[in-house]
């Protein structure tokens, strides 16, 4: 699954800023253009949320939209992407650029977020904020946007799986990588354990594949994430981020992919892209908004996303100071993970370690001691349709050696080892471990924690 097309020289500095606006965008988006290019980003003047401000640095809103119109059915099915389309915006990205330039901020905001949806023709009411779109276009979408996060939008970009195919070859590929297999059948994903040089098509099945783990939109979004730092990572590890006349012909090729308000265009993104040209991946960082509630039911808009308050306004308040996100993470207290402990069963032989565990909230069973302790580690066996509660309980037995066994039961089974290190408390905090601010070093193939898919 070699690249259609291999690196090339052309693909210059625009590529910096033009990976995330085009990329994001036309990931998992439809297949529907914007309506045409005439109306400014709502930032100009028409933002209603609280606080809004001009600020610090760029803002920039991508959308990719769930529109398969103009689409035939061959190309539907070669691109995995059936199902009825809704006209809304499938993913929602604020991209901050600092004003030194030597920052890029992402931040995802999930397509099933609760909120309040800005002033428009229709009673004041909240609901998903992928329904901003079809009730007022993206003059909403983007208003609903200033209003739930208080920033001022600069400018708007929205694109659909042809540009994102197309954008993906022509900028040579992608690097990806994961430490377990991934397959999906609804996006058409197969890819083993390892790291991959993807396609355009090959690609849009990644960033959109759901059924996973972690399952759901957040695992999705870090994919998505993945993908942009390993493009943009590898265009700035082979220093073609040089020239500028390059730079305007990269963002003129690059158009063709998206769609933008009436005041974004070449000139506009050359600019953002040339200001970039020495950004490494360390200077780049990616979120997704905290959520303090992932079923959040309401009886028009079903189940939903509600953002917590109180570390959303933080995260935001940072791009709006132009800060880094990493300062907007607390240190200290118990770690936290990504499944709830009270849904893990736990059958432990070992007093002090059981009364450990049901700090956190584990479901623990006492079994009795063995007349002496094996020499080692703790050993954790546990059945495989479990894996997905296994980094939890593994976070809270530091040093634990994890052993899967087929048919084991419902039930982790811990033997304490001489080696043991004790528990450390744990957190049950999905948008933490799925969605916290990490940095592109950290994020790319070649890390530790950029190889888990």
């Amino acid at each position: 699954m070699a690249p259609q097309h291999r690196l090339r020289r052309r693909n210059a500095v625009a590529a910096a800023a033009l990976l995330i606006t085009t990329l994001a965008g036309a990931a998992p988006a439809g297949a529907g253009a914007a309506e045409g290019r005439s109306a400014p980003a709502a930032g100009h003047g028409s933002g209603q949320g609280q606080g809004v401000g001009k600020g610090r640095g760029t803002n920039l809103l991508v959308a990719g939209l769930d529109r398969r119109s103009g689409m035939s059915r061959k190309e539907i099915q070669r691109l995995h992407v059936g199902g009825q389309e809704c006209g809304c915006t499938d993913v929602l990205m604020v991209v901050h650029i600092a004003a030194d330039g030597r920052r890029l901020s992402v931040v995802s905001l999930p397509r099933d977020s609760f909120v309040r949806f800005a002033r428009h023709d229709h009673p004041t009411h909240s609901g998903k904020i992928n329904g901003a779109y079809a009730h007022g276009g993206r003059d909403l979408t983007v208003r609903t946007v200033e209003r739930a996060t208080g920033l001022r939008i600069d400018h708007y970009m929205e694109a659909d799986f042809r540009g994102f195919v197309a954008a993906v070859d022509d900028l040579g590929g992608a690097e990806v990588c994961s430490d377990r297999p991934l397959r999906d059948e609804n996006s058409g994903l197969d890819l083993a354990a390892g790291t991959h040089d993807i396609d355009g098509t090959h690609a849009l099945r990644y960033v959109r594949a759901r059924h996973l783990n972690p399952p759901g939109d957040l695992g999705r979004v870090r994919r998505q994430q993945k993908l942009l730092l390993g493009m943009l990572a590898r265009l700035s590890d082979a220093k073609v981020f040089k020239d500028p006349m390059t730079t305007a012909r990269t963002a003129r090729a690059l158009m063709s992919h998206v769609r933008t308000d009436g005041h974004t265009d070449i000139r506009t993104l050359t600019a953002l892209a040339w200001k970039l040209r020495d950004l490494t991946p360390r200077q780049t960082e990616f979120a997704t908004v905290p959520i303090s509630n992932f079923d959040y039911r309401d009886p028009t808009w079903g189940s939903s996303l509600l953002w917590d308050d109180k570390r959303a306004k933080r995260m935001f308040g940072a791009l709006r100071a132009d800060r880094p996100l990493a300062t907007t993470r607390k240190s200290g207290g118990p770690v936290p993970v990504g499944m709830p402990p009270q849904e893990t069963k736990v059958t432990v032989d070992d007093p002090r370690i059981a009364d450990g565990l049901r700090e956190s909230g584990f479901d623990v069973t006492e079994v009795p001691a063995p007349s002496s302790r094996p020499s080692g580690p703790t050993v954790v066996t546990y059945d495989p349709e479990r894996a997905r509660f296994a980094p939890s309980l593994a976070a809270a037995l530091p040093g634990a050696k994890l052993r899967s066994v087929a048919g084991f039961g419902p039930a982790f089974h811990v033997v304490v080892g001489g080696g043991d290190r004790g528990v450390t408390q744990v957190t049950y905090d999905r948008s933490m471990v799925e969605g916290a601010p990490v940095t592109g070093d950290r994020l790319r193939c070649g890390h530790p924690s950029g190889k888990k898919g």
